[in-house]
């Protein structure tokens, strides 16, 4: 079965890093779409970034949400099947608990989004507070 275990949250002054980091295993298809989602306080999760990847690696552009693009950075690590989220320059509305999810069948684009129904196989969760 796919696990999905994130770290590496904490909490962090407007301005600052933070890297996330997601443990994958457990894999039974070829083809994934990776993905981190948040969930801020009082709001519905929602869609923070997205690669595809086969067979480890990455296979095309990345999705990343407008109030994201250009601070965050997805990747993985196809040695150690790690999927991470580098964040810069945040602020305090980037305060939330933030979840890997994966599906072999999820899509994304600039248009439609990242869709929480079309993932399967989610983390726990990590809790990341941005103070000003």
């Amino acid at each position: 079965q796919v696990v999905l275990i994130e770290s590496g949250g904490g909490s962090v002054q407007a301005g600052g890093t933070l890297r996330l980091s997601c443990a994958t295993s457990g894999f039974t298809y070829i083809n994934y779409c990776l993905a981190w989602f948040r969930q801020r306080p009082g709001r519905e999760r929602e869609g923070v970034a997205a690669i595809y990847t086969s067979d480890g690696s990455i296979t095309d552009s990345p999705y990343y949400a407008g109030n994201v693009k250009g601070r965050f950075s997805i990747s993985l690590d196809n040695t150690t099947g790690t999927l991470y989220l580098q964040m810069t320059n945040v602020k305090p509305e980037d305060t939330a608990v933030y979840y890997c999810a994966a599906d072999p069948f999820a899509v994304y684009s600039d248009y439609g989004g990242l869709g929480v129904a079309d993932f399967r196989h989610w983390g726990q969760g990590t809790q990341v507070t941005v103070s000003s």
